[in-house]
């Protein structure tokens, strides 16, 4: 006992903190700590290669357990097994942002389309990063930023730090994630589609 009570009063001494204020501080800074980490890859599969398949995946309804507190199990009901979607545009893509439970969360990094429905704490409705659901998020991954105006694919501008930053997010993505596509152009609008379309709204 008193050994506990010598314990409480050198961390006041030396913090300035309550014992209580102190191992709450400390309690928060570790589920932070947990949650960036699990943002990404558990650190024993970190050199592991994607082992998910399609066929596992429908043959499983897999169970993710790599997540931010490390012990909660996510089922991901709403996708059996990934879909390889292709040639897909950007307007294309902006359906699979989570608001449709039915269809999987998909997100583009330099192009590149990955499901990242098994993350759907982080990347469905209400999540954190959900703004970046069924968008191309390269310049914002690259600056850091969550400004609408940043999610989009211009890498313009950006040094040479920025864009080692957003090759490691591609990294990440492409040990983690399953990739499904790939962004091409919108189609050029003719003449003729121009002029069809004038008919439909008249």
């Amino acid at each position: 006992m008193e050994l506990y009570s010598r314990m409480m009063e050198e961390i006041t001494f030396h913090t300035g903190l309550s014992p209580t204020a102190f191992f709450t501080i400390a309690a928060l800074m570790v589920v932070v700590y947990r949650t960036v980490c699990g943002m990404f890859v558990a650190p024993e599969d970190f050199n592991k290669p994607p082992t998910i398949t399609a066929s596992a995946s429908a043959a499983n309804n897999i169970n993710i357990s790599n997540n931010s507190f490390g012990n909660l199990n996510f089922n991901d009901s709403t996708n059996e097994k990934p879909v390889h979607l292709g040639d897909v545009t950007e307007q294309q893509l902006r359906a699979y942002d989570g608001s449709d439970p039915n269809k999987p969360i998909l997100m583009a990094i330099k192009g590149q389309i990955y499901d990242v429905s098994t993350s759907k704490m982080f990347y469905g409705p209400g999540g954190p990063y959900a703004m970046f659901a069924g968008r191309e998020a390269s310049r914002a991954l690259a600056l850091l930023s969550f400004k609408p105006q940043d999610i989009n694919g211009n890498l313009e501008g950006l040094d040479a730090s920025e864009l080692e930053i957003l090759q490691d997010w591609e990294d990440k993505f492409e040990e983690k994630y399953v990739k499904v596509g790939q962004l091409v152009p919108e189609p050029m609008r003719t003449e003729h589609t121009q002029s069809v379309d004038k008919f439909k709204e008249s």
